[in-house]
C-alpha cells in the first residue's frame, strides 16, 4: 500500500511542474506560436493578426503577406513539423528577443530570432524574425 502510495505522489510531483512550466510560459510565446501555426496552415489573416503594427498597415491582402513571408526566406517556418522555446532575453519594457529553433519535414534543423513588442491594445507582435539553417537534423 505504501509504495502505491508512493508512486502516485511522485507521478504528481512530475506533474505539477509541468503545470508549473505552462501557466508561467511568458505570453509573447503563444504570440509566436499562433503565427507559426498560422503560417503552417497557410492562414495569412491569422498570420498577419500576429504581426506588429508596421506589418499589418503593409498588407491590405493577407495572403500576399504568406507569399511574401514564403519569398523572402521563411518558407523553412511555414513547413517545420515542430517548433520549439530556446532563450529570451528582454530589451527594454515591452521588447523581447526570443530563440526559437524549427524541425522541418525533411529533419533540417533551423534556428530564429523572433523580435517581440507589446503593442498598446494588441498584446505582443512578432516585429522580425532571422533564420539560419545548422548543421544538425532534428528527431
Amino acid at each position: 500500500m505504501r509504495s502505491i502510495l508512493a508512486l502516485i505522489l511522485s507521478a504528481f510531483a512530475l506533474v505539477a511542474p509541468l503545470a508549473q512550466e505552462d501557466a508561467g510560459r511568458p505570453a509573447w510565446q503563444d504570440s509566436v506560436s499562433a503565427q507559426i501555426e498560422a503560417l503552417r496552415a497557410d492562414d495569412g489573416e491569422a498570420a498577419l493578426a500576429m504581426a506588429g503594427a508596421a506589418f499589418r498597415a503593409s498588407y491590405t491582402d493577407p495572403e500576399r503577406f504568406i507569399a511574401d513571408i514564403k519569398g523572402a526566406g521563411y518558407a523553412p517556418i511555414a513547413a517545420s513539423r515542430s517548433h520549439s522555446f530556446g532563450s529570451s532575453r528582454t530589451l527594454v519594457t515591452g521588447m523581447v528577443v526570443q530563440e526559437v529553433e524549427f524541425i522541418g519535414v525533411d529533419g533540417k534543423v533551423w534556428e530564429a530570432i523572433y523580435q517581440m513588442a507589446e503593442e498598446p491594445n494588441e498584446g505582443w507582435r512578432v516585429q522580425g524574425v532571422i533564420l539560419r539553417g545548422t548543421a544538425g537534423i532534428g528527431i
